[in-house]
């Protein structure tokens, strides 16, 4: 989704803070565990062409303590408990977070699903001090899920 582009103006920069967020949408629960929920992805589809293979899933860690963060998207249960077979709702809430890298992609990135990014920012939380390589996560610019990314506040940084 170059939309994302668009809102900001000019391509995001290491350092830059961004206002990041995606409408909660109904997913099917395939599997849950202590540590993860993993759900049919509903945006994208696979790419017949690549490499990877990818099934369709992804994994979400469930509710993380406070304090820690947990990555960008977030499960919602429905009105029922999670559970293979069930429903759930997924998404991310608004969110500050700062850029700590960029990978631009020609050809675009083969990564199991359609679209191929070619623009990737790796995240992490705003506020804090990032040390942790695992902490990050990745948006693609070219998402198929609705992301809304917007230019956000300085945090002195």
């Amino acid at each position: 989704m170059d939309a994302g582009l668009r809102v900001l103006g000019q391509p995001p920069q290491v350092g830059d803070v961004l206002r990041v967020s995606c409408p909660f949408t109904e997913a099917r629960v395939v599997r849950v565990t202590r540590d993860e929920i993993s759900v049919e992805w509903p945006w994208g589809r696979i790419d017949p062409q690549s490499a990877l293979h990818w099934n369709g899933r992804r994994a979400i860690p469930r509710a993380t303590p406070p304090g820690t963060w947990g990555g960008l998207f977030q499960v919602a249960p429905g009105d029922e408990p999670l559970r293979a077979g069930g429903v759930c709702r997924v998404g991310i809430p608004e969110t500050l977070v700062r850029v700590v890298d960029t990978g631009h992609y020609d050809p675009p990135l083969d990564v199991g699903w359609l679209p191929r990014p070619h623009t990737l920012l790796i995240v992490a939380p705003a506020e804090g001090t990032w040390t942790d390589e695992d902490e990050a996560d990745t948006i693609e610019v070219e998402s198929a899920a609705p992301l809304v990314i917007e230019r956000g506040p300085s945090t002195g940084r």
